[in-house]
């Protein structure tokens, strides 16, 4: 599956001269925990997250604490660029959707911007990608059965979490074109070849 079919289009930004005010606000109104920051032609120069935000911006409470602490005025007013990750990883729309799962599995990112042409164009989540592994396998099931069908294949299909068992074809060449068609589909994880494995009772 490509980064395009799944991605959140389009993105919800924020420019750097934006408040730190500001930015939290639209990471609280679109239930998000990070945005891309773009310049004024929409390229990527930023990410700043839920944490980067609340970085030093929450005052101590003196009733908490046996000696006096120092109060400081905080940041708000601040602006995204000088709380902002300034080196953001990203992926583009034509890239494996596999590959940003691995990148975002092995670091602390939860999300990722997608880029097309220098300028952002949506956000792929770790959240995007669980939504596609819920997927009922009937639902599934149904997608890979019409897509076969209007392709000319015939193919018994099966789903069971998500890995799809398919009895036919029986040519190499002719699986070898069904495994991609299916991996395309949302929600699989394995496609198999063979007669359908017995139900548990």
């Amino acid at each position: 599956m490509l980064v395009r079919e799944l991605m959140t289009s389009p993105a919800v930004t924020v420019r750097p001269d934006a408040t730190v005010k500001e930015a939290a606000r639209l990471l609280t109104e679109h239930g998000i925990t990070a945005m891309p920051v773009v310049d004024e032609r929409g390229a990527l120069v930023g990410v700043v997250s839920e944490a980067d935000l609340i970085r030093d911006t929450v005052m101590p409470d003196p009733r908490a604490h046996e000696r006096p602490v120092q109060l400081a005025s905080g940041v708000f007013g601040t602006q995204v660029s000088d709380v902002m990750s300034h080196f953001p990883l990203s992926v583009r729309t034509d890239g494996d959707l596999a590959a940003a799962a691995e990148l975002m599995t092995g670091t602390a990112v939860k999300s990722l911007p997608v880029v097309e042409g220098g300028v952002v164009v949506g956000v792929v989540s770790r959240r995007d990608i669980v939504a596609v592994l819920a997927r009922s396998d009937q639902r599934i099931e149904a997608e890979v059965d019409e897509l076969l069908r209007s392709a000319g294949v015939e193919a018994d299909v099966e789903v069971f979490d998500g890995v799809v068992v398919l009895d036919g074809p029986g040519e190499q060449h002719q699986q070898e074109m069904v495994r991609v068609l299916v991996s395309t589909v949302q929600g699989v994880v394995g496609v198999r070849f063979g007669r359908r494995p017995a139900r548990r009772s």
